[in-house]
């Protein structure tokens, strides 16, 4: 495979990634060659520079696009046209019409694309799906998810484009939650947004960039309320706006509720409070917490295999959609439906070891 884009989150790919028997980073690309070159000299990757650099190693298979979001489409098009499967940082694209036409033109070539958040795939979510597959809470009746900060300019070197359309704290951080509930109860039916942005401009806060303005061009605090076409319904809030940061998830259940770990993590705790209890108590976690690249090796094997890959473009889709779809009654006043359904991921056996060699 190669990496496309060698910003900050891929240290966390490529640190992951190396660890993965199926699977050899064969390049890494970024419109700073010297920042690629830094980063495949810090993880011994034989081939550093731009993206036709990459494309051109023959051996590359699969490209994982870590690239910006506003990048997406144009290098995952890129990618498959060059004949390479694609797995891509979320969102899959800014545009649910661009990524069905990025997934169509994928089928049409016989490739697949994969997607992130593969959070979902570690062993914190993984057991919570297991426990609620057990009956532990009963029947799922509600969810209820929060996000709440003064968001990444406190801490990220370049903060703006989390700020720009495709980010903001919905559409960043929005699918680690939505993927998680979809992956617990199936599609989305419909749903229901309100909006809001704070501030017109923010101020770095850290690195070089540090006390430079920039625009806010999307809504800095979103709430969402959801319908699942299984019958739970959800309630979401994610805010950069927020002075007291939480981070918060729980199940509602005929029998109890689950506090569900955070799904920007692949562990634990999970916890379950039945009905009548005093307090929660604790369930036992298992399964993987690499880090992010377990959906790249899952996509891998897929290829190989001819399985679908759990952290599938149909779902990063699906999430999108639900997105756009929480904007757009936002600006109407009114439940916007989903235009397509999609079934929850296959759950991972709880033996699954991404570091085997599996494909020779």
């Amino acid at each position: 495979m190669a990496v496309v884009g060698a910003g900050v989150i891929s240290e966390q790919y490529l640190r992951t990634l190396s660890g993965f028997s199926d699977v050899r980073v064969l390049a890494v690309a970024d419109l700073d060659t010297g920042r690629a070159e830094t980063a495949a000299r810090a993880h011994g990757v034989p081939v550093a520079g731009d993206l036709a650099t990459a494309l051109a190693v023959p051996e590359v298979e699969l490209v994982v696009n870590l690239t910006v979001p506003a990048a997406h489409v144009e290098v995952a098009l890129a990618a498959l046209r060059a004949g390479r499967h694609v797995y891509g940082e979320k969102p899959i694209a800014l545009l649910p019409g661009e990524a069905e036409k990025l997934l169509a033109e994928a089928a049409e070539r016989g490739l697949l694309v994969g997607s992130a958040p593969d959070t979902f795939l570690g062993a914190g979510l993984q057991s919570a799906l297991r426990a609620v597959a057990a009956g532990t809470i009963g029947t799922p009746v509600a969810a209820s998810t929060a996000l709440r900060s003064l968001g990444p300019e406190r801490w990220h070197p370049s903060p703006a484009f989390f700020y720009q359309p495709g980010a903001g704290p919905l559409f960043d951080l929005g699918p680690y939650y939505l993927t998680a509930l979809v992956a617990l109860f199936g599609g989305v039916e419909r749903v229901a947004g309100s909006v809001r942005r704070a501030r017109d401009e923010r101020v770095a806060g850290a690195g070089p960039e540090a006390g430079r303005a920039f625009p806010v061009a999307v809504p800095t605090h979103v709430s969402a309320l959801l319908d699942f076409a299984s019958g739970p319904t959800a309630t979401s809030v994610f805010s950069w706006d927020s002075a007291r940061p939480q981070v918060g998830f729980e199940v509602v259940g005929t029998e109890g509720t689950l506090a569900v770990p955070d799904p920007n993590t692949f562990g634990g705790p999970l916890r379950v409070r039945a009905n009548g209890a005093d307090d929660w108590a604790e369930l036992s976690v298992g399964g993987r917490t690499d880090g992010r690249g377990l959906g790249v090796v899952d996509l891998a094997r897929a290829i190989r295999s001819g399985a679908a890959p759990r952290a599938s473009g149909a779902l990063a889709l699906h999430v999108l959609q639900t997105m756009a779809a929480v904007t757009d009654s936002a600006a109407r006043g009114e439940f916007a439906r989903l235009p397509d359904r999609v079934p929850s991921p296959e759950p991972l056996p709880v033996d699954w070891d991404p570091t085997a060699a599996t494909l020779g």
